[in-house]
């Protein structure tokens, strides 16, 4: 992954580092992305975790339906989806998790 122009770490990376910090300290963290592990920053996550790490392909609405059932089990699920993708899933995000008010983790971000 590159770095930011002035050697800072970009957003990406210090999710990374966070998702890895996380998962480390709660066996119940697990990741989900659709189709988007390295723009996500799931990477070393997915080599770390292999067993927690999910890509469901290019479904944003599958990715958040089943991170809700997974919630509903007592995991931890955080789903990565590029802000201008999750337009496909928000039927999902309303009723499968926030209308349950599920501990699902959803982290945005601008695909540029």
């Amino acid at each position: 992954m590159k770095a930011s122009k002035s050697g800072a770490k970009t957003y990406t990376q210090v999710f990374g580092d966070w998702l890895c910090d996380m998962a480390t300290q709660d066996d119940r963290l697990v990741a989900i992305t659709p189709a988007m592990c390295e723009g996500s920053g799931m990477v070393e996550f997915s080599k770390q975790f292999p067993d927690r790490y999910f890509d469901v392909g290019i479904a944003e609405q599958h990715a958040l339906t089943f991170a809700a059932g997974l919630a509903c089990e007592g995991v931890k699920p955080v789903v990565a989806i590029y802000s201008t993708f999750l337009q496909r899933a928000y039927d999902q995000l309303i009723h499968d998790i926030c209308l349950q008010n599920l501990p699902v983790l959803q982290i945005g971000r601008a695909h540029v």
